[in-house]
């Protein structure tokens, strides 16, 4: 071998000085190995990861509220290092831990399964965090240096990308710490996807696709800390024509079915469109003169139009007060709390038909003093009685947020803490109540004096703070509420307007941008963020108008899809390629029959005629199985997951042989028995009852079908044909059962 003249090596020939040389390299290289093995390692940086990665501080194992597991407790997720530190260390004498021999730490044994252990095992012997662990014992097991690095931000990389069908994205988590270095910490993070279905991921970090084309996202956790991977599944179709766009609505859903490659399906048509949106906006079947009338016109701006006339009715704030009442919990537990109901009701119907900005709406509410007689809104304020149960409330409904977790601990998938949970609650701690003379009903009021609540943890005493932001000081005089509502509905706050559009959006497309609608957070991204943001902004700049984000979702083209699948976007259940179809709603459904069959049903306490979606309160639920069956729901929370979306072998019986429903079919004044008293051809008493049931005309063979169903004659008890009366009134009857029992009656589509 020939060195080069300049190389310094060539100096030494091979001989003593290169051996000098080498030897000291080997040397040097040792040692830096040695101190690197020998570096004090850290129990929040270095063991705490280990320990929430092998999942001993999940809920279920030893971070389960109260005692741990078999007296072994640690904090969910690892939140709380020094506490796990002091717990695992010199709880129950240090048993644990065994500096002397760390190979039989109990900790280390019953981890990686040479003692029984219900966990399993949890931490192999030759994995590099039972190693981590062990080093850690060995070296007497130290918190840490005063001065050890601290996390500063986590992220994954990539954050997003396109992953094609079936394949795979490797992830790598990177964290940051205050001296300025980045470890990769990939192994000792967690990495949990927001949709199985369409994108798993392992324990390293490795994301597998399936072929189902849409955006997925993978929440990745470390200490504390969330990033969130999206990914772009593509289907990859050619997407040559869309409807065009009549809105930014439209611009966004279609720009994103273009990149995903995903098809729309074609506009719906006339007849599906107005019973699509009288059911949306008001909760009702068209009637059949609308349909008539809608179907006969010829003007292009007809859509709009209908939009316009169900957002100026009665209907659309009846329907929309239902919703508004049920989430804001007003519920009739005792006969005294009639009065508060019926005021509640009518005063949230009434702020939507005359379309108070959203705002106002939620201030009136929020700030409400007074008695319920003066002013309805303090209604809430007896459902919603303690400070945290208000922010909590408040939090979820009206921000997206939901804070239950922070009660007790720092949230698992945010960045809410405790000290934000109850700085929270200190908005409410100064509403005073006092009897007023109506019975079971307080007098709601301001208490002059400094808002505070205690972190039951710390012991703290917190000023009122708004998540993520600054309040400015609260004078003892001054209401804090009016300045909770003040940074609410700023243009500034990230949460207000977003959580609005995002729970209007999934009322009219059945899945919201973002899913659940009220769990707005970093790790739970919206599918169409562009959208998201777009509505957001026009929400703000209309003046928070309800009617007019109605408007604007409703007149889009993307909204009047058809729910009719293509071959290539019968898969897609989040990007909107088409109209999602579901069941009506309890209170909508038992309207459409009572119309169709043309038999009201009668509540107490409330005029003939009452709607079901203009019911007051939960109580009536208790009289009408029907409402019971189909879920309507009891006021008990602020999630939309009360009410009852699912269809259940319960509410098929309740439609096939229910008696109420076999009374509503058979009443005397009924649609079926006046159709068999009528002098008309059956053609068109077949035509007048698919307007009723359907909003459409029959096709020429369902028209043959049931005219020739009804030219039939049923056979008594006796094998006697019945009198042409009965067996037209019968036959009617039969008809009328089998259209509301069908899935064209049943759901929205």
């Amino acid at each position: 071998m020939t060195l080069p003249k300049d190389n310094v090596l060539n100096r030494f020939r091979f001989g003593p000085g290169l051996l000098m040389v080498l030897a000291l390299w080997g040397f040097l290289s040792h040692t830096q190995a040695v101190r690197a093995a020998d570096a004090p390692l850290s129990f929040t940086n270095d063991v705490e990861p280990v320990l929430t990665k092998a999942g001993c501080s999940i809920g279920a194992c030893h971070a389960k509220a109260g005692s741990g597991q078999n007296g072994f407790q640690l904090s969910l997720l690892g939140l709380e290092p020094r506490d796990d530190y002091e717990h695992m260390v010199k709880a129950d004498r240090g048993r644990r831990l065994s500096i002397a021999n760390p190979d039989q730490s109990l900790i280390l044994k019953k981890a990686s399964g040479q003692l029984p252990h219900g966990g399993g095992v949890r931490l192999k012997r030759d994995s590099a965090g039972y190693a981590v662990i062990r080093k850690w014992i060995e070296q007497g097991m130290p918190f840490g240096a005063a001065n050890e690095p601290t996390l500063v931000s986590f992220e994954v990389q990539p954050g997003r990308n396109t992953v094609p069908p079936m394949g795979q994205q490797q992830l790598k988590a990177l964290a940051h710490y205050s001296d300025g270095t980045v470890r990769d910490v990939t192994s000792t993070a967690l990495f949990e996807s927001n949709d199985k279905a369409m994108a798993d991921v392992d324990t390293e970090g490795l994301v597998k696709v399936s072929d189902i084309a849409g955006k997925a996202a993978v929440m990745v956790r470390y200490q504390g800390r969330v990033a969130v991977f999206s990914a772009a599944i593509p289907l990859g179709a050619v997407v040559d024509s869309v409807p065009p766009s009549k809105n930014f609505v439209d611009d966004f859903v279609f720009a994103n079915l273009k990149e995903l490659g995903i098809p729309p399906s074609p506009l719906c048509d006339d007849a599906t469109f107005l019973r699509r949106v009288s059911l949306d906006i008001g909760g009702r079947l068209p009637t059949e003169e609308e349909t008539k009338a809608f179907l006969a016109s010829n003007d292009p701006n007809k859509r709009d139009q209908a939009i316009e006339e169900l957002l100026r009715s009665p209907d659309y704030a009846d329907f929309f007060a239902a919703k508004w009442t049920a989430l804001l919990k007003n519920r009739r537990d005792d006969a005294s709390d009639l009065v508060s109901n019926f005021a509640f009701h009518a005063w949230v119907r009434d702020s939507l038909l005359s379309n108070k900005p959203y705002d106002q709406f939620v201030r009136e509410i929020l700030a409400a003093t007074g008695t319920v007689i003066g002013n309805p809104p303090v209604a809430w304020y007896k459902r919603v009685k303690e400070p945290k149960n208000q922010i909590e409330d408040v939090a979820q409904l009206f921000l997206g947020v939901r804070m239950q977790c922070a009660q007790c601990h720092h949230h698992p998938f945010e960045r809410w803490s405790q000290d934000d949970y109850y700085s929270l609650a200190a908005f409410f701690t100064q509403v005073g109540r006092k009897p007023s003379p109506v019975r079971g009903e307080d007098l709601i009021f301001h208490k002059r004096g400094v808002a505070t609540a205690t972190n039951i943890k710390t012991g703290a005493a917190l000023r009122p703070a708004a998540l993520g932001d600054v309040i400015p000081e609260i004078a003892p005089d001054q209401d804090p509420r009016l300045k909770l509502v003040d940074w609410m509905s700023s243009p500034k706050n990230p949460f207000f307007a977003k959580a609005l559009v995002n729970r209007y959006w999934k009322h009219f497309f059945q899945r919201g941008l973002i899913e659940p609608e009220d769990d707005i957070r970093d790790s739970n991204p919206a599918t169409n963020p562009e959208l998201l943001a777009a509505l957001e902004k026009h929400f703000l700049e209309s003046g928070f108008d309800l009617k007019e984000m109605v408007r604007v979702i409703t007149r889009s083209n993307a909204y009047q899809l058809s729910a009719i699948p293509t071959p290539s976007n019968v898969k897609d259940r989040q990007n909107y390629s088409r109209y999602y179809t579901r069941r009506l709603q309890a209170e909508v459904l038992l309207d459409a029959i009572d119309r169709v069959t043309g038999s009201s049903t009668d509540f107490t306490n409330l005029p003939a005629g009452t709607r079901a979606v203009a019911l007051p309160d939960n109580s009536y639920n208790r009289s009408s199985p029907f409402l019971r069956v189909f879920g309507r729901p009891e006021g008990e929370s602020v999630c939309e997951c009360e009410r009852v979306q699912s269809s259940s072998l319960g509410q098929s019986l309740h439609l096939i042989n229910a008696a109420d429903i076999k009374a509503k079919l058979a009443d005397a004044n009924g649609r079926a028995e006046r159709l068999a008293k009528e002098e008309r051809p059956a053609e068109d008493k077949v035509r007048d009852l698919y307007l009723a049931t359907f909003s459409r005309q029959p096709s020429s063979d369902e028209l043959k079908t049931a005219v020739e169903y009804l030219a039939q004659v049923p056979t008594g008890a006796d094998g006697m044909p019945v009198d042409s009366q009965r067996a037209s009134r019968e036959n009617f009857q039969d008809l009328l059962w089998a259209m509301i029992n069908s899935k064209e009656f049943l759901f929205n589509h």
